[in-house]
C-alpha cells in the first residue's frame, strides 16, 4: 500500500494533476461552448451519437492524450511564456529592459521605506543616507509611490519584498516575461550562494537527495504547469472559438462570450503560475542547500569547511561538467575524498 501512495505522489500525480486535469478541462470547456456550433465535422457528430459510455470513454481517452502531449511539449510550452522561445530580438530586449526597470524601481520603493524607517526610529540619518533618500524621492513617481508605500501595513509590505523576490538577483540573468524572471530567481541561485550550476547538474543533484526533498521539489512544480496547461488550452479553445465565429453560425452570442471569458481568465492563470512559482523556489533552494554534502560525497569529493573553498569546489566541478577535459581541472584533486579500502574477503 505505502508503495502505491508513492507512486501516485511520485510521476503519476504530477502528470495527472499537472497536465491531464487541466487537458480535460479545456476540452469540456470546447464541448460545452464551441463544439455544438460545429456542424458538418464527421467525428463530433459521431460523438453526439454514441451512448453516454462510449462518449465518456472517447472523452476520457482525449483528455489522456492532450495531458501526455501537453506534457511532452511542456518545455516548449514554458520557453514561450519564459520570453526564450519565438520571441522577436526586439521583443526580447524591449521585454528585458521593462523587468529591469520594474525591479530596479521596486528596490528604491524598498529602500525609501526601510531609510524612513531608520529615520523614524534612530533620529536623523547619516549624510550619505540622507542624501540618497533625497535623490530617491526627487523622482516624481516614485515619490507618489512613497505616499502610498506609507500607509500600507508591515504584511503589505512585505508582498513589496516578496514581489522583488520574484527577480533574479543578477542582472544579467533578467527575463523578458514575469514567469520567467519567477523561475530564473531559483535557477541561479545555486550559483550565486555556493557557484553550483544546478542547471548542468540537476540529475546528479536530484539522484542523490533524500526522497522527501526530492518529491517536495516535483510536486511544488504541479501547481505551475497546472496553471500552464490550463493557459495554453484557453488560448486554444478560445481561438477555435474565434474561427467557429468567422463562419454563419446560430449561436454566436455564446461563442463571443466564451472568447470574452477565456480572454479574460489567461492573464489570471499567468499571474497564478507566477504566485505559484514561490513554493516552487522554496523546494529548489532546499534541494540546492541539503543536497550539497550527498552530491560531494556522490561526485567523490569532501565538503570544505570555509564557504570559500566550496565556491571554487563547485565552480570546478562545474567547469568540469560543461567543457572538455583540461589539465587545470587537476586542481580539484585536493578536494577529493580518500579512496574508501575494499572489504577484507572472506575466510573459506
Amino acid at each position: 500500500m505505502s508503495e502505491i501512495a508513492k507512486g501516485v505522489l511520485g510521476g503519476a500525480w504530477t502528470l495527472l494533476v499537472g497536465w491531464i486535469l487541466p487537458s480535460a478541462l479545456n476540452l469540456a470547456v470546447f464541448l460545452l461552448a464551441v463544439a455544438p456550433s460545429l456542424r458538418g465535422i464527421t467525428l463530433l457528430d459521431r460523438l453526439r451519437s454514441a451512448s453516454g459510455l462510449t462518449a465518456g470513454l472517447v472523452l476520457l481517452t482525449a483528455a489522456l492524450l492532450l495531458g501526455l502531449v501537453a506534457n511532452a511539449c511542456q518545455n516548449a510550452l514554458y520557453r514561450l511564456l519564459e520570453g526564450y522561445l519565438l520571441w522577436p530580438a526586439r521583443a526580447f530586449v524591449a521585454g528585458c529592459q521593462r523587468s529591469q526597470r520594474r525591479k530596479n524601481f521596486l528596490a528604491d520603493r524598498l529602500t525609501v521605506l526601510r531609510l524612513e524607517r531608520r529615520e523614524h526610529e534612530q533620529g536623523p540619518l547619516r549624510t550619505e543616507d540622507a542624501e540618497r533618500l533625497a535623490q530617491l524621492l526627487s523622482n516624481p513617481g516614485l515619490a507618489r509611490a512613497a505616499v502610498r508605500d506609507r500607509r500600507r501595513s508591515a504584511a503589505q509590505r512585505a508582498l513589496l519584498r516578496e514581489l522583488l523576490a520574484r527577480f533574479p538577483i543578477s542582472d544579467d540573468q533578467i527575463a523578458p516575461t514575469r514567469l520567467g524572471n519567477a523561475i530564473r530567481r531559483f535557477e541561479e541561485y545555486g550559483w550565486d550562494r555556493y557557484r553550483l550550476d544546478t542547471q548542468l547538474l540537476w540529475n546528479e543533484l536530484t539522484g542523490c537527495v533524500s526522497d522527501q526533498v526530492r518529491r517536495q521539489s516535483e510536486l511544488a512544480r504541479v501547481s505551475v504547469d497546472f496553471f500552464v496547461a490550463l493557459l495554453f488550452g484557453h488560448v486554444a479553445v478560445g481561438a477555435a472559438a474565434a474561427l467557429a465565429l468567422l463562419g454563419s453560425r446560430p449561436d454566436k452570442l455564446v461563442l463571443l462570450s466564451t472568447v470574452v471569458a477565456l480572454a479574460a481568465l489567461v492573464p489570471l492563470w499567468y499571474r497564478s503560475a507566477v504566485t505559484a512559482t514561490d513554493e516552487w523556489a522554496a523546494a529548489v533552494r532546499a534541494l540546492v542547500n541539503t543536497g550539497r554534502k550527498p552530491l560531494a560525497d556522490s561526485l567523490g569529493l569532501t565538503l570544505p569547511k570555509s564557504l570559500a573553498e566550496e565556491r571554487d569546489m563547485w565552480t570546478m566541478v562545474s567547469r568540469l561538467s560543461r567543457i572538455p577535459y583540461h589539465e587545470r581541472a587537476g586542481a580539484l584533486d585536493r578536494y577529493r575524498a580518500e579512496p574508501t579500502a575494499d572489504p577484507p574477503a572472506a575466510a573459506t
